[in-house]
């Protein structure tokens, strides 16, 4: 079985594929402190619960957070008893390179959701990720991913305001009943949903725009939801999209040899 591990800046999620589907996904704060060993007694006891055992034999993993990737590799090699394919390491083929400056590290989250994506939805898309960065990719005719956009996340601008102005309390995300608020949480509300509302779809129009062709808009993440409220924002909703991908590069490595 493959253990697919996607690590961001706020939780870490496990998923586990027996080659026709995913069994089962947990999610996990991302903390650099937590341990190889920490990492597989939580682990072993989930998979425990849902008792179909223990037999994975290789792993992969998409991280955007440097520091914690030592401990996953750890936790591979001594108790899965294999080396990890990490995204975004020279080692690690996609089926199709990114195109984009000379020297650019692109992120591995959106190169697993672009190919995730072209998978599922064919060329010319949009992939919005609502993680601690709202990500627009942009996957060409061929599924390379070609560039996007990187604007602060939701909950990420949420906490700089509570910081920020020391007046302003912390809010939930949540879609308001007017645009106009009549108090202080209402108008804080306010200002995150539309204001994001306003930047998925002025961010997709200049797209479509500058690429001169109609492109289908896929969102993911977990409060991608909250955004598809009849406003026809999006083509689609994938909320396992990242495990998608992380899985058919897993695949096209052991196709190619290299895994």
């Amino acid at each position: 079985m493959l253990l697919c591990i996607d690590t961001g800046n706020t939780n870490t999620v496990f998923s586990i594929w027996n080659g026709d589907r995913f069994l089962a996904t947990w999610r996990i704060a991302t903390d650099h402190r937590r341990t190889a060993d920490e990492y597989f007694v939580w682990l072993s006891t989930l998979i425990a619960g849902r008792k179909f055992g223990l037999d994975i034999d290789a792993c992969i993993i998409s991280s955007t957070a440097p520091r914690v990737m030592f401990n996953l590799r750890v936790l591979c090699s001594r108790y899965f008893d294999t080396r990890p394919l990490v995204v975004g390491k020279p080692e690690c083929l996609l089926p199709v390179p990114p195109r984009v400056d000379a020297g650019t590290v692109v992120g591995p989250d959106r190169l697993v959701n672009t190919v995730g994506a072209f998978d599922r939805h064919g060329p010319d898309l949009i992939v919005v990720d609502f993680g601690t960065a709202t990500t627009f990719d942009v996957v060409d005719t061929d599924g390379a991913y070609i560039g996007g956009v990187i604007a602060p996340g939701v909950n990420l601008s949420l906490e700089a305001l509570h910081m920020g102005a020391a007046s302003l309390p912390h809010v939930d995300v949540t879609r308001p009943a007017r645009v106009i608020g009549t108090n202080t949480v209402a108008c804080l509300q306010s200002g995150i949903f539309w204001g994001y509302i306003g930047l998925v779809d002025g961010v997709v129009s200049r797209v479509r725009a500058e690429r001169d062709r109609p492109m289908k808009v896929i969102a993911t993440g977990g409060l991608a939801p909250l955004f598809d409220q009849g406003f026809d924002l999006f083509d689609a909703i994938e909320d396992d999209l990242t495990m998608h991908g992380l899985r058919l590069i897993h695949d096209y490595n052991k196709e190619m040899g290299n895994g």
